[in-house]
């Protein structure tokens, strides 16, 4: 069996988690709602505070989706509770990020602005110009839309700039050794 597919979850005060006929799981709370469908062949059951996952049988596909299906239900709990959020930081002289309104402005060397535009509960703090968080409640929309930042201009391995994650570390290379 799979470690994770067996635990179950704990329901946290003021959050409600629903499973309806589709197997369609919604988690209310604090912070919003968020939705997912889980696979046919997983079974998800609320039972008083706790949440439980389990599969039909011991296949193959039902193995690698039991605790796969457990942490997104997990995630989801965790997003409308407590929320993600995901700190990227700008290396290099004339990088910086403005926020303006519902806009990220972001000046990476192009020749031009790059913005992004606050949607789906996903919203941008600047606490300094070369510092930007993402946060939101979509864990996965909360990577997604700072892969997207840090991919406009990644950090390169001679002089590491770029954007990068908060704790990342770039492996750097040796230029060139001259005479």
């Amino acid at each position: 069996m799979s470690r994770i597919g067996r635990k179950v979850i704990e329901i946290p005060a003021g959050v409600t988690v629903t499973v309806n006929d589709e197997n369609v799981v919604t988690v209310k709370g604090p912070k919003g709602t968020l939705e997912t469908k889980i696979h046919a062949n997983i079974s998800v059951a609320v039972e008083g505070t706790t949440v439980s996952v389990a599969r039909a049988d011991d296949e193959r596909e039902n193995r690698s989706l039991h605790g796969l299906s457990r942490t997104l239900v997990f995630n989801m709990i965790e997003g409308v509770t407590k929320g993600y959020s995901k700190t990227l930081e700008m290396i290099g002289v004339g990088y910086k990020a403005q926020k303006s309104g519902k806009t990220l402005t972001l000046n990476l060397g192009h020749s031009h602005p790059i913005l992004f535009e606050e949607k789906d509960g996903i919203t941008f703090d600047v606490p300094n110009s070369t510092t930007i968080v993402v946060n939101g409640i979509d864990k996965q929309m909360v990577g997604q839309i700072a892969a997207q930042i840090r991919e406009k201009r990644p950090p390169e391995p001679y002089l590491g700039k770029g954007v990068k994650y908060a704790g990342e570390h770039i492996r750097r290379k040796a230029g060139k050794t001259g005479k």
